[in-house]
């Protein structure tokens, strides 16, 4: 929907457990030599100003990485947190908080020089922005205005055999919730040793309330499954108050990562007593 900008919500507590759990996987992908791709379906406009524009207009940050950042009374962030936050500071070097990486900044800054990047977004404005951001990147880096639902199929399998594939539509239509689905199933089926992330809202919604149960009934191999809530369900029903990610083909290392890092999240994040997190997975 073309209503939807995510500079609005640009780290906020949904950025901060996707994006940590996204250099993860970009970190693990890097540990063999041979070259692998990462694919983001929504790839937004790449980067944000906290300072200016949309995220400054709502400051949805302050409940993500504004609580994280510059924080020497936190107990010691786990590893993941960590690298995470030495990400975000690449882009503030002095050390205010003034810029936030999306996913296809933060997948750039770990691409090798054999490593490749595609990304989709059909915004007009999302892709000019995006286009402006890597416009140094040359080959490595091809930015295609289209639904990224549809054009990844023109991407798998990639010729390296390897590939990273983030799906992060807005959900704000509720037929991204099927649309999803039925991507994540023919991205498998196509190229079923990818591994692919999924990102989940947790609103009061019928959709993205049964959306996780859906996900797990695909009935994939090897899956992985985390949310964060910062707190209980408002009271009006509207607001994002959690979310997750569902990774097929994890690392095996990942599930004992998330046992460190989650009960942290829900410790700095959490807002009130409902602050919590949930950890499934079946990895083979």
């Amino acid at each position: 929907m073309f209503s939807y900008r995510h500079g609005f919500h640009a780290g906020n507590h949904a950025d901060v457990l996707k994006h940590a759990i996204l250099v993860s996987l970009l970190q693990y992908m890097a540990r063999k030599d041979k070259a692998y791709w990462y694919i983001d379906t929504h790839a937004g406009a790449g980067a944000y100003s906290l300072v200016e524009g949309f995220a400054a207009k709502r400051e949805e940050f302050g409940n993500g990485i504004g609580r994280l950042w510059g924080r020497s009374d936190l107990p010691p962030a786990p590893p993941m947190i960590a690298d995470y936050l030495a990400a975000v500071a690449t882009m503030n070097p002095d050390g205010a908080l003034r810029y936030y990486p999306g996913s296809p900044y933060l997948a750039w800054q770990h691409l090798r020089e054999q490593d490749r990047m595609r990304l989709f977004e059909l915004h007009p404005s999302e892709i000019d922005i995006l286009g402006e951001n890597f416009d140094q990147a040359g080959k490595r880096a091809i930015l295609t205005r289209a639904d990224g639902f549809d054009a990844v199929r023109s991407v798998l399998p990639p010729p390296t055999r390897r590939a990273l594939m983030l799906i992060d539509p807005s959900y704000e239509d509720k037929q991204d919730y099927g649309r999803t689905l039925d991507s994540l199933v023919e991205s498998v089926r196509r190229f079923p040793s990818g591994t692919y992330a999924v990102w989940y809202p947790i609103v009061t919604r019928a959709e993205a309330l049964a959306f996780p149960r859906r996900l797990r009934e695909l009935g994939f191999r090897s899956w992985l499954d985390a949310s964060l809530s910062i707190s209980a369900a408002p009271a009006d029903g509207f607001g994002l108050y959690g979310s997750g990610l569902f990774i097929v083909n994890p690392p095996f290392v990942l599930e004992g990562e998330l046992r460190d890092v989650l009960p942290w999240l829900v410790d700095t994040l959490g807002q009130d007593a409902q602050a919590r997190f949930t950890l499934d997975a079946v990895i083979p």
